[in-house]
């Protein structure tokens, strides 16, 4: 890595660090209530909301009565999706005209956007109306970010609080956090963008003449669309010339704000956040970096700052930072290198003030290979998905850091909530395999770690890799799940890993080049979205009943500290031992396997 990209690496840190600590600051106020924001300036319009929905916000839930609304509103939200998809022919705004989505499209569509997913199987531009765009997709980039912060709300007040029974209220966190957080950051956002060069209108599609006129050769049809030929049977060619193209319109922005803000990924269009429309300069671009992390980051202040020893935060954030770190080193790096096959042909790979050098096959030029590469580690070290350069162009070691991201669970800043939620879990293992080496009782921030609690543990860290694994094996085995390979071999192989990986992990990025867009992926894929966003939610949240219920231990000479380097150490070893141990197999035989083929020339 050369200085200039350790200088945009080390920049990007610093500045998302220093946006978290106020923002961290700000969301505690709203999440408990005590914010001015609250009290004073929103409270008329968000008890009016509590009226119309019949909500009762001074009434709390026990975690099973949370769990039940949670799965409820998620899944109302995807019958929602599925409808208004399946019928926008008929709708207004739809200037295109598109058609309904197939109901398998639809089916994956639907439990996509609701689990925070955004796994787009489809071209925006060509197959959804803006209504669709912003009644169904939009809404649930709000929705399913409220739904994740929500839950790891839920979470820190069972360390919070002691002797209870309840956990809060999923409507009023659900209505606080879109209210008061993402709501008028998003607003913000989407006129910041707009200032940028990002578009937002409701124009039909526009026809523009082309700068340049391609002329080109085609068979020539009859009437009825049959070939006409000559005399001695071949095809009459006829000159067609290409001078008029379309160019997709649309409400970008404000899609592109909450995209960003909430963790979903899913771009407006197809090309996602390296369309010029939805991320047009590098200054947009590092905005979008930083709004993609930012309320991951900002939740482990929340987290100190609720349990009451910020110290517990500032420990869980170190840890998040320091993974990071290291895997936007080893990606920048990897794709800094290139591939050793065209030195071989004297081909000069090496960056200079005249050439970018590396691997910049699949990336915008105005964004290069540093901001490509930390882009990519981002995308998938939080659950959003989103993308500004193509990931199936990158080296086989540049594609095995965002798989990997993905597979230690996104806990490394994460989805909103769930990044937190999820590293919260590997806290508790880690304190348990700490009590089992020095003979003493697991605690974490004053709670006991008993044998409920990591049996649920244990299924929220499982069940994802045990989703990906034999996803992934449907996938290989089956003559529908490789009929979708364009690259067979090892890479074809890490195509599908990719795949069950992203939809396991709610990530939605993609391998591009397999054909996920049939029956067989829009089904399993979406059982694996739906299965790996909510099976870990309800787990979590029955620890969080578990620990609301139990006395707040006294701090002793035994109690081993959690706010230290030992404990960072202990954190991220925990998250490395379950989550790149687990997958080592199968990334032996895709991205592994690929980088010594690229090695010894094949």
């Amino acid at each position: 890595m050369n200085a200039s990209n350790l200088f945009q690496m080390v920049l990007f840190i610093v500045v998302l660090i220093a946006i978290a600590i106020p923002l961290g600051r700000y969301m505690t106020g709203v999440l408990d209530g005590s914010s001015v924001v609250v009290r004073r300036i929103g409270r008329p319009l968000e008890h009016l909301l509590y009226r119309v929905a019949g909500v009762d916000p001074e009434s709390e839930m026990s975690w099973k009565h949370y769990v039940v609304a949670v799965l409820l509103f998620n899944a109302l939200g995807a019958l929602a999706v599925y409808v208004i998809l399946r019928v926008q022919q008929w709708l207004p705004a739809n200037p295109q005209a598109f058609g309904p989505m197939t109901p398998d499209a639809a089916f994956n569509t639907a439990v996509s956007f609701v689990t925070n997913t955004n796994w787009q199987d489809y071209s925006g531009e060509s197959t959804v109306s803006y209504l669709s765009q912003m009644l169904a997709f939009t809404v649930q980039n709000f929705m399913s970010a409220a739904t994740g912060i929500a839950v790891v709300v839920a979470l820190i007040r069972g360390f919070a609080r002691h002797s209870v029974k309840t956990i809060g209220n999923f409507w009023v966190d659900m209505t606080r956090t879109t209210l008061y957080i993402l709501l008028p950051i998003s607003f913000l956002l989407a006129i910041f963008f707009v200032s940028q060069g990002a578009i937002q209108n409701f124009k039909a599609y526009q026809d523009v003449s082309t700068v340049q006129v391609t002329t080109y050769q085609t068979p020539k049809t009859d009437a009825q669309g049959n070939a006409v030929k000559d005399a001695k049977g071949n095809p009459v060619m006829q000159d067609v010339k290409a001078d008029r193209q379309t160019i997709a319109m649309g409400p970008v922005a404000s899609q592109e704000a909450i995209k960003m803000l909430g963790t979903n990924g899913g771009g407006f269009f197809n090309a996602n956040s390296a369309h010029p429309f939805e991320n047009p300069t590098p200054l947009s671009n590092f905005v979008q970096l930083v709004t993609m992390l930012s309320i991951g980051a900002a939740l482990c202040m929340v987290f100190g700052r609720m349990v009451g020893d910020r110290r517990q935060g500032y420990a869980v954030l170190a840890a998040m930072t320091i993974a990071f770190a290291v895997a936007c080193w080893s990606e920048i790096s990897a794709e800094q290198a290139g591939n050793p096959m065209f030195a071989s042909l004297n081909v000069d790979q090496s960056a200079s003030a005249m050439q970018a050098g590396g691997n910049q096959e699949g990336k915008e030029v105005r964004f290069g290979i540093a901001d490509s590469g930390i882009f990519t580690v981002a995308t998938t070290a939080a659950s959003c998905g989103a993308v500004n350069n193509m990931h199936d162009s990158l080296t086989p070691l540049g594609g095995l850091v965002p798989i990997l991201m993905m597979q230690l669970g996104e806990v490394v800043f994460g989805g909103v909530g769930s990044g937190l939620y999820g590293m919260l879990v590997f806290a508790l293992l880690a304190v348990f395999i700490a009590g089992l080496m020095i003979g003493r009782t697991p605690e974490y921030i004053g709670k006991k770690i008993e044998a409920y609690d990591m049996k649920m543990a244990s299924i929220a860290i499982l069940v994802m890799p045990m989703i990906v694994l034999v996803g992934t094996s449907i996938g290989v085995i089956s003559p529908l799940g490789t009929a979708g390979i364009a690259n067979p071999g090892t890479h074809g192989f890490s195509e599908i890993l990719y795949a069950f990986t992203s939809a396991g992990n709610n990530n939605g990025s993609a391998f591009a080049g397999l054909s996920v867009n049939t029956p067989f992926y829009n089904v399993l894929l979406a059982i694996a979205m739906w299965f790996g966003r909510f099976v870990p939610i309800v787990a979590v949240l029955a620890i969080a009943g578990s620990l609301a219920a139990k006395k707040r231990l006294a701090v002793t000479e035994g109690t081993l500290p959690t706010h230290g380097p030992l404990f960072v150490v202990m954190l991220l070893g925990s998250v490395m031992l379950i989550g790149a141990l687990t997958f080592v197999p199968a990334l032996a035989l895709g991205p592994i396997a690929e980088h010594l083929q690229m090695l010894a020339g094949h």
